[in-house]
C-alpha cells in the first residue's frame, strides 16, 4: 500500500489548511488511518486518527477543537483521508505524514505503517 500526503504550504497565524492524503488500498489488519507530524529538531508525534471507513476518529489534546479529520471510502478501498486545520498556530509548524493504523485507539507510532512521504506546513506570525 502506498500513500501521498500534500495539500501543505504556507499559513498565517489563525488561517486555515486542508491535507489530503491517498491510499492505495487497505492493508490486511488496519483499522484506520492517522496523521503524524513531525517539527524541526522534535520526535514525530500523533495528530489524529480516523477508522477506515470514518465512523470514530480521536485526536491529540494540542489539535482538539482546531483539526478535523475525515476521509472519503472508495471503490477497492482506495481511501483518501483529509486533515482540515483550523486556527493554525505557530507551534503547527511541522512536516505531516499521514500512516495507515494497525490498533485503534492508539498515538503510538509503532502500531502505525505504511507511511507516506510528508509535507511542509510552515505557520508565520
Amino acid at each position: 500500500v502506498q500513500l501521498q500526503a500534500s495539500g501543505g504550504g504556507l499559513m498565517q497565524a489563525g488561517g486555515s489548511l486542508r491535507l489530503s492524503c491517498t491510499s492505495s488500498g487497505r492493508p490486511f489488519s488496519s483499522v484506520g488511518m492517522g496523521w503524524f507530524r513531525q517539527a524541526p529538531g522534535k520526535e514525530r508525534e500523533f495528530v489524529g486518527a480516523i477508522s477506515w471507513h470514518g465512523g470514530g476518529t480521536y485526536y491529540s489534546d494540542s489539535v482538539k477543537g482546531r483539526f478535523t479529520i475525515s476521509t472519503i471510502s472508495r471503490a477497492n478501498d482506495q481511501n483518501t483521508l483529509y486533515l482540515q486545520m483550523n486556527s493554525l498556530k505557530l507551534e503547527d509548524t511541522a512536516v505531516y505524514y499521514c500512516a495507515v493504523g494497525t490498533k485503534w485507539g492508539s498515538s503510538d507510532l509503532n502500531d502505525f505503517r505504511s507511511w507516506g512521504q510528508g509535507t511542509m506546513v510552515t505557520v508565520s506570525s
